[in-house]
């Protein structure tokens, strides 16, 4: 036999099959391209030296982390759907008197063929765009535009090895299951799994239990540090969920309907349901991946753009003041050296603060319990953790305006996050009676980047500061006081002039003796958008792969199903059942099932919204408004392009059954 046979029938093989091959052919190269990008730039000298571009590098390394992982998942999962449509195929070989040795090396030259085109193809379009995505990351964290053009020499040996093992590896699980199989498994392996399954009622209870847990968690979460983990949870428990009730929940739905004579006993409802029942529980599981994927798509998307649109909500919530200037109150006279060390430089530089406001405090981080707060532990627990500020209130009547008194035993109270219901609040052996509750603390900068729940408790003077600090010392004497003072102003003057104070400021912070630390709006905004413009940047990427995942997911499904109902449907017309009639039973069985998934995904985000809210407000967006218009944006554009894929698959597969 020829040397050149197998390569020759691995091409015609790859050429009769386009229909399935291309569209796999076309994900593998942009895979691989995005993959190159992504690591490509995560290695780039140039992002690091830019400010900000450290955060951003960090960021970029973790997608080309994800896209790794996700490749390799994603690119299995579809060659098992081009495992099925050829196993029919191979069976035949095989029947014929062609060894399973000859198929492997038939199915060897397929994968190579496929490998060394997707590899060039991809890693040239990568090449190619990656200046394109250097550019656009550039233009989101504000930075300017380089000129040259370079790529990454490790960053395509990466990628070549990564994608020659991710080929060597879906080859190897091929050849298991040719030599796994006999032959007529082989010529039957595209129907298998098609006898009518029964209603798993408990299956389907314990996927509404999982989803209703995932749910609860979302919703009842009130701590945005507890929301990190508890997301993650929420998570996994929704996707097991989601594949329990896709798999348990459409059958009962289907035989729900075949139950009803007047929905069932119609043309098209009869061929549509029937159609589904007998292979559901493969239909169920290509339901699930492409609901959980729509998910990812919409969460990930709307969350990274909310976090990118919100910038200067962001950075004015993280940094209220130009200048924030912090004192530890340790040494005698704290205050007096820094306004005298602040002073002393805008004087020398023709500066005026603007807007001051000062804060005197004592910081402790506490669990609650009812009205009572006790100091936290290092192990404790984290859902119930609080910080507590306690500050004079004549602090307060400075930053507001007002002249407002107390007397001992007597506060006012401000809650970040949560509404604060008794009227006495007790810490150690301190009670408190709130004389008022604050709805708003404007330009405090003791709330700034304050992802916890705070508790802002305004007393009578800085004695009760002193005495609880006292107690505090008795509780953990490892520690210094916690009682600090904090500074923030504005200047009207240009960023230039500013970088010169804050230099002056630094360079003579250890001949004042100041004891304590300074933070700018300005020296700090291009770090804030090398982190959130990264998190945009990856955003945005990972959506665009994962709706990649999601049109061949959808494609693949109903292509393979148009070929397992094209001899059905055949059968129909025989007897009698006109091109008409097999249209609309085709426009009812996708419909009935195709826009669950969407629907499902919709109702995950509605879902999400309360635990992703609080990620957001840990991350500085405040602006909930802003968030529910862009996931409602999102929602409502990836529904178009929904919409735009069923009308191209429902026309495939009808050419196909037809």
């Amino acid at each position: 036999m020829s040397k050149a046979f197998y390569p020759k029938l691995a091409a015609i093989n790859i050429r009769k099959n386009s229909k399935t091959y291309f569209p796999y052919i076309l994900t593998c190269i942009g895979t691989i391209a995005m993959y190159y990008m992504i690591l490509a730039l995560s290695r780039n000298p140039g992002l690091q030296q830019i400010h900000g571009g450290g955060t951003m590098t960090i960021i970029l390394s973790l997608g080309s982390w994800i896209t790794a992982i996700f490749s390799v998942i994603f690119l299995f999962y579809t060659n098992s759907f081009l495992m099925k449509r050829r196993k029919k195929e191979f069976g035949l070989y095989n029947i014929l008197g062609m060894e399973k040795r000859h198929i492997s090396r038939i199915i060897g030259w397929e994968t190579a063929f496929i490998g060394i085109i997707s590899l060039i193809s991809g890693l040239l379009i990568g090449i190619l765009l990656y200046k394109l995505m250097y550019l656009a990351v550039l233009k989101v964290m504000n930075a300017d535009i380089p000129l040259g053009f370079d790529f990454s020499l490790s960053s395509l040996g990466i990628s070549c090895a990564l994608f020659a093992g991710i080929f060597l590896l879906i080859l190897l699980n091929s050849l298991r299951q040719i030599h796994l199989s006999n032959p007529i498994e082989l010529l039957h392996g595209g129907a298998v799994g098609e006898k009518e399954p029964k209603a798993r009622w408990i299956l389907a209870l314990i996927g509404l239990i999982l989803l209703g847990a995932g749910y609860f968690i979302s919703v009842t979460t009130t701590n945005p540090v507890a929301a990190l983990y508890r997301f993650f949870m929420a998570v996994i428990l929704v996707i097991f969920g989601t594949y329990c009730l896709f798999t348990a929940g459409s059958i009962a739905l289907l035989k729900l309907l075949r139950k009803n004579k007047n929905y069932y006993y119609r043309t098209k409802h009869f061929i549509s349901v029937s159609g589904m029942m007998y292979r559901m529980k493969k239909n169920a599981a290509g339901l699930a991946n492409i609901c959980i994927l729509s998910t990812m798509v919409l969460v990930t998307v709307s969350t990274t753009l909310s976090l990118y649109m919100g910038l200067d909500d962001i950075i004015h919530t993280m940094y209220p003041k130009r200048i924030l200037i912090t004192a530890n109150n340790t040494a005698p006279d704290s205050q007096e050296i820094m306004h005298q060390w602040i002073d002393n430089t805008l004087e020398k530089n023709s500066l005026t603060a603007e807007n001051p406001v000062e804060y005197t405090y004592l910081i402790v981080t506490t669990n609650r319990q009812e009205n009572e707060f006790q100091l936290s532990q290092p192990n404790g627990d984290v859902n119930n953790m609080n910080l507590m500020f306690f500050v004079p209130v004549d602090d307060y009547n400075r930053s507001a305006g007002t002249s407002l008194t107390l007397n001992p035993g007597e506060a006012l109270l401000y809650s970040s996050q949560s509404t604060y219901q008794p009227n006495t609040l007790k810490i150690w052996d301190q009670e408190f009676q709130i004389t008022q509750k604050l709805d708003e603390l404007k330009d405090s900068p003791i709330l700034a980047s304050r992802s916890l729940n705070t508790y802002v408790v305004f007393v009578k003077d800085a004695s009760v500061l002193k005495q609880l600090d006292s107690q505090f010392q008795q509780v953990s004497p490892q520690d210094e006081s916690r009682i600090q003072t904090i500074y923030g102003f504005d200047l009207d003057a240009d960023s230039s002039t500013v970088q010169t104070a804050i230099q002056q400021w630094i360079d003579t912070m250890e001949p004042f003796h100041f004891q304590g630390s300074l933070q700018s709006r300005d020296n700090n905004t291009q770090e804030v958008f090398g982190a959130y413009g990264g998190l945009f940047f990856i955003g945005i990427f990972l959506g665009i792969l994962f709706l990649m995942a999601t049109i061949l997911i959808i494609y693949y499904k109903q292509i393979s199903e148009g070929y397992e109902d094209k001899e059905r449907f055949r059968i129909m017309q025989q007897v009698g059942m006109s091109h008409a009639e097999v249209k609309k039973s085709i426009h009812s069985q996708v419909l009935t099932v195709f826009f669950l998934p969407l629907i499902t995904a919709a109702v995950h985000v509605a879902f999400s919204f309360p635990v992703v809210t609080l990620l957001l407000s840990a991350l500085g967006l405040t602006n909930t408004a802003l968030f529910t218009y862009c996931t409602i944006g999102c929602l409502l554009v990836f529904a178009v392009f929904y919409t735009l894929i069923y009308a191209a698959t429902a026309k495939t597969y009808y050419k196909i059954v037809s």
